[in-house]
């Protein structure tokens, strides 16, 4: 054992889950696992990291991005001219070559994501036809371990079992889909309001209780029924929501009852800030925080947990899942719009967007993702999240965290914004600063514990060896940019800020048990609505890449 252990000592280790928020301790490494000290002490490590001064945390987790799959690719063929502006990724000898801007190619991306200290990234929304797609992608991304959501908030066998009134449809159907794509979770993206958007020019749903039409469901159903089956089918991580009327000013009520629509089950929001806006549409001057009171609900109900959706100021690309928003940020900004439906499974939207400080709007969605993190009480249930591209690039990480450590550097920034904000949002009253522990809960051990990832975002024995070391200073946002080390799965992959050796990840999926007789009527429909046959749709692994069944909550 001696001739391939790792030690890193003398760190300054910030692992939450077992309390320790800047103790000295030494780690062991072996097999790719975090490891108890030899017993032996006589035993000597193969390599000895000094990390005296150092601060020592797991590897970082992004729960929410978007990485991979065709709308993806789309919009990396959309924007051509910015690939080409951005300075590209030269091959050398240890690395591929790759193109940046805001929607990067795959080697960029797990470059990019490594260069941070981040070593798992899950994909938010893949339409369950563009799953062989996302894991083709997925296995070209570098030095991270990946799993994506499946979108089915708009799926037809979904909507019509709900209907009929059998919940043991949906969750058969829940179980089957997720198994057959090798995907994570159920990912709902304005439940109804996108199979509107199908059949009604500019239509869309505008509250939990809009009825679908010809299916005569409700948002509430759709929210209530496949958190129920995600539920009872034990899923590590609950069912993932992207609510209706996203952006739209008055939005935060129907934030309010899709979170009352859980009745008490496990349920996360995703890119909440987007989901938090006051005031009339059409009507900017109305347009105003509502944090408050969302997060008063989040902080006094435990079974629902949040990422932010963080806005950053400057040049991105919008692509969602979400249809109707797509056209509807085309009409706002007037460039090229794409929009695609896959098989009545799902659709996407993308355009190119800009953010702005001196723009009110601009400013106010900035102020509201901070005061998302400030107002949430527990740390364990906010977690970090720029839903990149859509708020800005995952790179941005660094620049928040400054934000969140740094009071003075959040008002400085307040002063560059426009200045009705302040009459508008609570941020400029927030004296509240994280300490680095909390960094660590909503960067690393609290995705890990929302994702139901036992053998991540923590340093004990057992646990993946995924590890980031930094080097300490004043400016946080220095700090987190550039890691001293990266180690993902025990290897040593970034080393003073160059990539040593990129390794491939894991292929993070479930598969639930479920009742296989309701296959028949699965297969049936498929075979009478879909152009793929039953047979060709499960997604066979992948031989190159290590695949992880992810066990479920008990």
């Amino acid at each position: 054992m001696a001739d391939h252990l790792l030690k890193i000592h003398g760190g300054t280790v910030y692992d939450p889950t077992h309390g320790l928020e800047g103790a000295v301790r030494d780690l062991w490494i072996a097999g790719g696992k975090i490891v108890s000290p030899p017993h032996d002490s006589e035993t000597r490590a193969q390599r000895t990291i000094d990390a005296t001064g150092l601060v020592v945390m797991p590897g970082g987790i992004d729960m929410h991005c978007h990485i991979a799959g065709p709308k993806v690719n789309a919009a990396r063929k959309m924007r051509p001219a910015e690939s080409r502006q951005a300075q590209p990724l030269q091959r050398t000898a240890t690395t591929r070559s790759g193109t940046l801007g805001s929607v990067p190619s795959t080697f960029a991306a797990g470059y990019q994501y490594a260069g941070l200290g981040y070593t798992t990234a899950f994909d938010a929304a893949i339409p369950p036809l563009g799953a062989r797609h996302a894991h083709e992608e997925l296995e070209d991304t570098p030095c991270l371990d990946t799993g994506f959501y499946v979108l089915l908030g708009n799926n037809h066998y979904v909507m019509q079992a709900i209907a009929d009134q059998q919940p043991q449809k949906v969750q058969a159907f829940v179980a089957w889909l997720l198994t057959a794509t090798r995907g994570f979770a159920p990912k709902l993206v304005n439940p109804g309001g996108v199979e509107v958007w199908k059949h009604q020019q500019a239509g869309n749903v505008h509250g939990l209780d809009s009825v679908v039409d010809h299916f005569r469901v409700t948002p509430r159903q759709i929210i209530a029924q496949v958190a129920q089956a995600a539920n009872q089918l034990h899923l590590p991580h609950p069912v993932h929501i992207h609510c209706n009327n996203l952006g739209l000013p008055g939005n935060w009520k129907t934030t309010l009852e899709t979170m009352r629509a859980l009745e008490g089950r496990r349920g996360h929001i995703t890119h909440i800030q987007f989901h938090s806006y006051g005031g009339r549409e059409g009507d900017e001057s109305t347009f105003h925080s509502k944090v408050v009171p969302l997060a008063e609900y989040v902080n006094t109900h435990p079974h629902v947990t949040v990422d932010v959706g963080q806005v950053l100021f400057g040049k991105t690309t919008s692509l969602t899942g979400d249809g109707p928003l797509g056209y509807f940020l085309a009409n706002i900004y007037g460039g090229p719009w794409f929009s695609n439906d896959i098989e009545l499974e799902a659709g996407c939207g993308i355009t190119p967007i800009q953010y702005k400080n001196k723009s009110l709007v601009h400013a106010l969605q900035w102020a509201i993702g901070l005061e998302w993190y400030l107002l949430v009480t527990d740390p364990w249930r906010v977690v970090m999240s720029t839903d990149h591209p859509n708020g800005g690039s995952f790179l941005a990480y660094p620049q928040i965290i400054r934000c969140l450590m740094d009071r003075s550097y959040r008002q400085d920034m307040l002063r560059t914004c426009h200045p009705s904000i302040r009459e508008r949002c609570t941020l400029p009253d927030l004296e509240r600063e994280y300490t680095l522990a909390e960094i660590a809960i909503i960067t690393r051990a609290g995705p890990a514990k929302i994702l139901g990832l036992n053998n991540k975002g923590h340093l004990g024995p057992g646990a993946d060896a995924d590890v980031t070391i930094y080097t300490p200073h004043e400016n946080k946002e220095t700090m987190f940019q550039l890691p001293r080390l990266v180690i993902k799965s025990g290897q040593i992959i970034v080393e003073h800020g160059e990539l040593r050796h990129p390794v491939h990840g894991k292929t993070l999926h479930v598969q639930p048990a479920y009742d296989r007789e309701r296959e028949a009527d699965i297969q049936a429909w498929m075979e009478k609505t879909y152009s793929i046959r039953w047979r060709n749709y499960p997604v066979a692994p992948n031989s190159r890449r290590v695949s992880e069944v992810v066990p479920g909550r008990r």
